[in-house]
C-alpha cells in the first residue's frame, strides 16, 4: 500500500482476511456467505477494503493469494464509482490502473476478467438499459456474466456492496419484489442472475443489509467485521469537535450568521496558514460550504445568492477571485450574479481544485463527496432538515493532513452555523450526529460550550518549568512485533537523514542473529531434523480392493515413502516465513547467503520463521535494539517537524506494555463547558475573554477551594480523560494495565537562594466506594516510584469523616516511602482502607 494505514485500519484488514478465509473455503451459489463489514463514516473503508484487495490478489499471512479472483463493486452512484475507483489507485501500489475496470454499455464477456477490480453502478442495471440484454452485438446480458462467474469460480469471485444501507428493505421496498441490489444477494431467476457466492457489505451501518440477510433465501452464514467508534475516534483521522453556532432564539438572522461564518473561514485560513508554514506542510486552503434552500420554478434558490456573495465579501473585506466561489447545484450549469461568474463544479473534484473556496449546493453533496479542506459549513436551511445536515457532515469531517493537529487544537474543530435552529433544534442536530450511519464520531455541540483554551500569558515561566515531566500512554497505538518495530525506526532514521546507516546496520544485525540463532540450532542437533521435515513430504498409501476377505474386500498394508517438497511450496513456504520476520528480512537473510544453494537458505529462513523459541529470542533483541535506537536519537527526533515527529511516537507506541514519554502541552486545548459554568482562578489555560470556567464535582471543586487558598499556587490544570494532551498513568487490572487521569495538576512557586522554582503536585480524588482504588493506589505508587523525583505530592484523596466532626479530605501521599512500602503490596480495597487510616492526613 502506498498509503499508511492507521492502525485501526491495519486491525480491520486482518479482521477481514479472518472473514474472508471462512467464507472462501465454502462459498457457493447454493451455500453463499456474506460478510457485513462496518465503520464509521470517515473512517477510510475504501482504504480499507483496497488494502484486502491487495491480500486477497496477492497474499498475505494466513489467507493464500487468489490471482485470478475476480472482485465486482457496486455502488449507487456513477460519481462515487468514479471516486472509488480513483481512491483505490491512490492508495494501492500493487493493483494499478490496469486491474481496475469501470463496466459500460461496451462491455460484453462470458465471465468477468480474473485479476480485475470491475465497478458498476445500478443505474446501469435497469431493464430498460443495454447492459442487461442480448442483442444490438451484445452476447452476454450483464447478469449471464455474474452468474457464470459465479459458477465457475465460486470460491474467488467477491461481490462488494458499497454503502450496503442503500436499496436495503425499507417501508417502500418491502412492498416490492426486490431491488437491483438485493437480487445480488437473494438471486433473480427472472434475469437469470443466480446468488453471488460472497458478498462484502461495506456500510457506516449494517443493520440494513443484516436484515436483508435474514430473508429465506440470503446467506445463512454471516461473518461481521465491525471498526469500534473509539478506535477511529483516537486515530486522528477525523476532526475532534463540531461546535455549532446559532442563535439563542429562532430569529432571522440568516445574512449575519453567514458573515460570522466568512469570518471563521477566515480564522481558519490564517491559522492553516500559519501552521502550514511553521510546520513546513503542502498549504492547506479551507473550504466555506453554503447549503441554500430550494428553488422555485421562476429561480434556482429561495436563498438570494447574490446577497450572499455581496456579505462574504464585506466579511472577509476583499472580492472574490474569479472561480473562488462555486455551486454544485444538479438543476442548472453557470450562474451570473451581479457581474460575477458562479460555475458549477461536480462534487466530487471540489477537493482538487485549490482555488475553489466557497461551494454553493442544496443537499446533493452529502453522497459522493468527500472534501477533507471543508472548514466551515452555513446551512440556509430550517430545523426541519436536520437530517441533511447530518449527513453532510459526515463527508466533510476528515482532517485536511489525515492526523490530528498537536499544536493548535483549533484546527481539529469543523463549524457549522444555523441561523434557523434555536437551543431545542440544535439538541435535535446534535443527536442525529450520534448516528454513524450518516455521521461520524465527533464531539458535537453548541459553540458556546465547545471552546478552545489557550496558555495564560503570564504562565511561560511554569511551561518552560514542566519541561522535562513525564506521562505514559497505554494501549495508544496497535502492538506490533519488536523485529518490525526496529526496522522500521532504523528505515526512518535513515530517510530523515538522522542515521544515515541505520537501516542497512539493523537489517545486517537481524541477520546476523538468524545466524546465530541457525547455529544454535546445529549446535543442539536439531536443525537437519527440522530441515528434513521442511523439505521432505511423507506419503501413506492404503491400496482397497475387491473379493479377498469374507466381504468381498482386502485391504494392503499401508506403504509409507518421502518426496521432495517442490519449489513452489519452498517458495510459498518463503513468503509466509517473510511475512512473520516481516519488513524483507526473510529476503535480507536470502541475500546476506548468496554464496550458497538458494532453496537451502529459504528453508534455513523457514525453519527459523517457524521456530517459536527462535522468534522469541529475536523478539527480546529486537526490543532491546528498539529502545537503545530510540533512545540514541530521541532528542534529535524530537526536535522534527509534528508530522515527522509523530511517525516516531507511533512506533515508540506499538507495543503491548504502556510507554513513558515526554509530557507536552499543546499551545491551545479543546475544553467543553455549559453556558453557566463557574469560572476560576489561576487556571493555566483560558478562554479568549481571559477566564476559565468548567463544570466541576463538589469534591473537585472543595478541593480546589483548599489549594487556590494558599498563595504559593501560581497555576493549576483540570486534566482530562484520554486527550493527547493528558496526563496518564497506569495502573494494573485483571492481568493488564489500564490508564487512569489525575484530576488535578497544582502549580507552586517556591522562592528559595535568591531563585524561583516551581514544584508540581498530581491530585486524585477519588471515592473509596469504587471497585478500583486498590488497584489505582498501586498504579500511582509505581508512577511515584519511578519519576517522583519529578513532583512535589502525588496524592490519593478522599473525603472521610473527622474527628473534629463533618468530613475534611484525607490525603494519601504516595510520594512518601512510607506510603508507598505499603500500598505497593495490596490487592484488596480493604487493605487499601488500612493504609488509609493509619496514614493519610
Amino acid at each position: 500500500m502506498k498509503a499508511e494505514l492507521f492502525d485501526f485500519q491495519e486491525a480491520a484488514v486482518a479482521e477481514l482476511r479472518k472473514a474472508v478465509l471462512a467464507a472462501r473455503e465454502q462459498a457457493s451459489s447454493r451455500d453463499p456467505r456474506a460478510i457485513s463489514f462496518s465503520a464509521p463514516t470517515g473512517s477510510g473503508k475504501t482504504v480499507i477494503m483496497a488494502a484486502l484487495f491487495e491480500d486477497i490478489l496477492f497474499g498475505a499471512v494466513g489467507l493464500p493469494a487468489q490471482p485470478d479472483a475476480a472482485i465486482l463493486w457496486i455502488s449507487d452512484m456513477p460519481e462515487l464509482n468514479e471516486q472509488t475507483l480513483r481512491r483505490v489507485n491512490q492508495v494501492s501500489d500493487r493493483i494499478g490502473m490496469g486491474r481496475l475496470v469501470s463496466i459500460d454499455a461496451g462491455f460484453d464477456r462470458e465471465r468477468l476478467e480474473p485479476g480485475v477490480i470491475h465497478f458498476i453502478n445500478v443505474q446501469k442495471l435497469g431493464q430498460d438499459k443495454r447492459l442487461t440484454r442480448q442483442g444490438d452485438g451484445r452476447t452476454w446480458p450483464i447478469w449471464e456474466t455474474f452468474s457464470n462467474t459465479a459458477r465457475a469460480i465460486p470460491d474467488r469471485f467477491y461481490v462488494v456492496i458499497d454503502e450496503a444501507h442503500r436499496g436495503m428493505t425499507g417501508a417502500k421496498q418491502a412492498k416490492e419484489a426486490r431491488t437491483l441490489i438485493q437480487r445480488f444477494l437473494l438471486g433473480h431467476p427472472e434475469s437469470g442472475l443466480v446468488r453471488m457466492p460472497l458478498v462484502i457489505g461495506v456500510s457506516a451501518t449494517p443493520k440494513r443489509f443484516n436484515d436483508l440477510l435474514n430473508h429465506e433465501k440470503a446467506a445463512k452464514t454471516v461473518h461481521k467485521v465491525p471498526v469500534p467508534v473509539d478506535d477511529v475516534r483516537a486515530s486522528g483521522l477525523l476532526k475532534d469537535r463540531i461546535p455549532i453556532h446559532h442563535p439563542a432564539a429562532a430569529t432571522p438572522a440568516e445574512m449575519s450568521l453567514l458573515e460570522e461564518a466568512a469570518r471563521a473561514w477566515v480564522r481558519m485560513s490564517q491559522a492553516w496558514d500559519a501552521y502550514c508554514a511553521a510546520e513546513q506542510e503542502p498549504r492547506v486552503w479551507p473550504v466555506l460550504v453554503v447549503q441554500v434552500e430550494n428553488g422555485t420554478e421562476q429561480q434556482v434558490s429561495r436563498t438570494d445568492l447574490k446577497v450572499a456573495l455581496d456579505v462574504i465579501e464585506k466579511a472577509i473585506d476583499r472580492p472574490l477571485h474569479e472561480g473562488e466561489a462555486v455551486h454544485a447545484l444538479h438543476d442548472c450549469g453557470e450562474l451570473q450574479l451581479g457581474g460575477r461568474t458562479l460555475r458549477r463544479v461536480d462534487a466530487s473534484r471540489i477537493d482538487e481544485d485549490k482555488g475553489i473556496g466557497v461551494v454553493f449546493f442544496k443537499t446533493s453533496l452529502s453522497t459522493g463527496w468527500d472534501c477533507p479542506r471543508a472548514e466551515v459549513m452555513m446551512s440556509f436551511r430550517r430545523a426541519e432538515d436536520h437530517t441533511y445536515i447530518a449527513q453532510l457532515l459526515g463527508r466533510m469531517i476528515r482532517t485536511p493532513l489525515a492526523r490530528r493537529i498537536e499544536r493548535d487544537a483549533a484546527l481539529n474543530d469543523v463549524h457549522l452555523f444555523l441561523p434557523y435552529f434555536d437551543a431545542d433544534a440544535v439538541k435535535t442536530v446534535v443527536e442525529d450526529l450520534k448516528d454513524v450511519e450518516n455521521a461520524p464520531p465527533a464531539e458535537t455541540g453548541s459553540s458556546r460550550e465547545l471552546v478552545i483554551l489557550k496558555r495564560r500569558a503570564d504562565a511561560a515561566e511554569i511551561f518552560a518549568a514542566m519541561v522535562g515531566l513525564v506521562t505514559y500512554r497505554v494501549d495508544a497505538a496497535r502492538a506490533q512485533s519488536h523485529l518490525r518495530r526496529y526496522i522500521k525506526l532504523a528505515r526512518r532514521l535513515n530517510l530523515d537523514d538522522i542515521e544515515p546507516a541505520a537501516w542497512a546496520a539493523a537489517t545486517a544485525q537481524v541477520v546476523d542473529w538468524l545466524g546465530t540463532e541457525l547455529a544454535g540450532l546445529q549446535a543442539s542437533g536439531t536443525l537437519d531434523k527440522l530441515l528434513r521435515e521442511m523439505t521432505w513430504v511423507k506419503i501413506s498409501t492404503t491400496t482397497v480392493g475387491t473379493g479377498g476377505d469374507e466381504n468381498g474386500d482386502y485391504v494392503t498394508p499401508v506403504r509409507e515413502y518421502e518426496i521432495e517438497a517442490s519449489e513452489a511450496d519452498i517458495e510459498r513456504q518463503f513468503d509466509e516465513a517473510g511475512q512473520r520476520l516481516g519488513e524483507g528480512l526473510h529476503k535480507a537473510y536470502w541475500t546476506a547467503n548468496a554464496d550458497r544453494d538458494a532453496l537451502d537458505v529459504k528453508a534455513e529462513a523457514i525453519v527459523l520463521a517457524r521456530s517459536h523459541a527462535v522468534m522469541a529470542r529475536l523478539e527480546a533483541k529486537a526490543e532491546a535494539a528498539f529502545n537503545a535506537l530510540y533512545d540514541k536519537h530521541k532528542h534529535a527526533t524530537a526536535k522534527l517537524k509534528e508530522k515527522e515527529r509523530i511517525r516516531y511516537e507511533r512506533l515508540r507506541l506499538a507495543t503491548a506494555k504502556p510507554v513513558e514519554v515526554e509530557w507536552r502541552l499543546p499551545e491551545r486545548i479543546e475544553f467543553r463547558r455549559t453556558e453557566k459554568a463557574p469560572a476560576y482562578e489561576r487556571h493555566l489555560y483560558l478562554e479568549e475573554d481571559g477566564r476559565f470556567r468548567a463544570d466541576l464535582g463538589t469534591w473537585e471543586r472543595e478541593l480546589l477551594a483548599e489549594e487556590l487558598a494558599d498563595p504559593g499556587v501560581v497555576g493549576w490544570l483540570r486534566n482530562l480523560d484520554r486527550k493527547p494532551w493528558s496526563l496518564e498513568i497506569p495502573y494494573p487490572t485483571a492481568g493488564a494495565e489500564r490508564p487512569m487521569f489525575p484530576d488535578l495538576l497544582i502549580v507552586r512557586k517556591v522562592d528559595a537562594d535568591g531563585s524561583t522554582d516551581y514544584q508540581f503536585d498530581i491530585l486524585e480524588p477519588h471515592d473509596p466506594s469504587l471497585a478500583d482504588n486498590f488497584e489505582k493506589a498501586v498504579g500511582l505508587a509505581r508512577f511515584a516510584e519511578r519519576h517522583g523525583h519529578l513532583f512535589h505530592r502525588i496524592q490519593l484523596i478522599r473525603k472521610l469523616p473527622s474527628k473534629a466532626g463533618g468530613e475534611r479530605f484525607f490525603r494519601l501521599e504516595l510520594n512518601s516511602e512510607a506510603a508507598r512500602k505499603q500500598v505497593l503490596p495490596v490487592t484488596s480495597n480493604a487493605q487499601v482502607d488500612a493504609v488509609f487510616k493509619q496514614l493519610a492526613v
